[in-house]
């Protein structure tokens, strides 16, 4: 996740039930946050905690509507 002037991004979705505190990411010397988790197979939905805000994923195209009216991002992994 690209987001070089953030002060905190933290990665929330299904795979963590949706909790916006205990995924944080970290940032590299190029403003790229990053983050490895491991999920189990299947379609998952996540978005970014950038700064106390929602941010969908803008490099992932794959994504679904959600109760809230807004976006999330979808992996499929296999």
């Amino acid at each position: 996740m690209y987001a070089p002037g953030a002060k905190e991004v933290i990665l929330v979705g299904d795979f963590n039930m949706w909790n916006n505190t205990v995924q944080p990411m970290k940032k590299d010397e190029k403003g790229i946050w990053n983050k490895i988790v491991m999920l189990l197979p299947g379609m998952h939905e996540y978005k970014f905690f950038v700064d106390g805000e929602w941010w969908h994923d803008p490099k992932n195209d794959q994504t679904c509507c959600n109760q809230h009216g807004t976006l999330n991002s979808v992996i499929t992994v296999s």
